[in-house]
């Protein structure tokens, strides 16, 4: 068997090929490359799909967080409430606005933020909670609005994901490894307010609405009008794709991986960006898999409050003792819309065979 990466994401895009030279020859005859009709159509789709009043279309994930910190006038001063097992772009946001990231713990079983342990951090400081869906998962967002802050969903990985984009303001990513990707980079704010959408479209286009008058110092961030019309065609094929992806995590239970190690436990929302497992032994599983050539990853290994770049905030090991447990545990295998059976099975038997479980 070759080599079995991580995500396949050129078997998800290669049957489209021809259209997707299509739509770029039909950008390229127009003239129009910058906000264009491809990303105003993309816009109005994107927020029929989520559900939302309007989405805005930026240049990646990380501007669309600091975009809403930005509108929503968090800065010097406040605090944000966030988990510390993410990507650093969540935190990154917050101390760019020069507000303060405060970590709360995840929840073991899932892997999102514990309500509870948020609820011990929330202070007159707390202008917003940013909950992460990780890996796919939709976090408790219900629960966590009960503590009265505004919520900021970090949607970075779970486009697609029925009953999230509900809050103040969501934030997505197109990151090319991502459930709904771009040929390159682009992100997305969603908004259920019309006028906090369009306090971010005008921070985007540089403080303005018409590039003559500029009410606020912004910034340059934009979604390609290529990009736009490449989503447009991915979005139509997003549900099927999501359809592939819980199809395969199903498998991999079937499969009987979770007698070897401790699979994500599935809920309907659940759109397996990444299928993320936990074991105390997966340095030893991992080489195994290398040693097969079979791809696998490990994710936010130094969690977010012992990172260099934030030690000024004080924060030492042993104080979020489940996010340092699940950096310590979790490891990812092969996982994509249309990956085939032969190839989860081979991953599952080198699983047994690097535990020592014989069949």
């Amino acid at each position: 068997m070759p080599k079995i990466p991580l995500v396949d994401v050129q078997a998800q895009y290669a049957p489209l090929i021809e259209e997707l030279r299509e739509r770029f020859d039909e950008v390229l005859a127009s003239g129009a490359f910058i906000r264009g009709p491809n990303v105003a159509a993309f816009e109005q789709e994107a927020a029929a799909s989520l559900g939302v009043r309007r989405t805005i279309g930026v240049a990646n994930g990380t501007d669309a967080l600091v975009l809403v910190l930005d509108a929503l006038e968090i800065g010097p001063g406040d605090e944000v409430i966030c988990p510390a097992f993410t990507f650093y772009a969540t935190a990154e946001s917050i101390a760019r606005r020069g507000a303060t990231p405060v970590f709360a713990d995840v929840d073991a079983a899932t892997l999102n933020l514990d309500p509870d342990d948020v609820a011990e951090r929330v202070t007159p400081r707390t202008k917003a909670i940013m909950p992460v869906h990780l890996f796919g998962r939709p976090a408790p967002v219900a629960e966590l609005a009960k503590l009265g802050a505004p919520i900021l969903e970090d949607a970075a990985q779970a486009f697609g994901s029925p009953g999230i984009a509900t809050s103040v303001a969501s934030t997505f990513s197109f990151y090319p490894t991502k459930n709904l990707f771009c040929l390159g980079d682009g992100g997305l704010v969603a908004v259920n307010d019309d006028e906090l959408g369009e306090r971010v479209r005008m921070l985007a286009f540089h403080g303005s609405r018409d590039k003559v008058d500029f009410e606020l110092v912004g910034y340059n961030s934009r979604l390609d009008e290529l990009q736009a019309a490449f989503l447009r065609l991915f979005l139509t094929r997003l549900e099927e794709w999501t359809r592939g992806r819980r199809e395969a995590a199903a498998r991999y239970a079937e499969l009987g991986l979770g007698e070897l190690v401790e699979l994500p436990a599935d809920e309907p929302g659940h759109v397996y960006h990444l299928f993320v497992c936990r074991s105390p032994e997966r340095d030893r599983i991992r080489a195994s898999l290398a040693d097969a050539e079979i791809a696998s990853a490990t994710y936010y290994t130094t969690p977010l409050h012992l990172q260099p770049a934030l030690r000024s905030l004080g924060w030492e090991r042993g104080s979020l003792p489940e996010t340092e447990r699940a950096a310590e545990e979790n490891f990812s295998v092969p996982l994509w819309p249309g990956i085939e059976p032969a190839v989860q099975e081979r991953v599952v038997e080198v699983v047994r065979s690097a535990v020592g479980v014989k069949v």
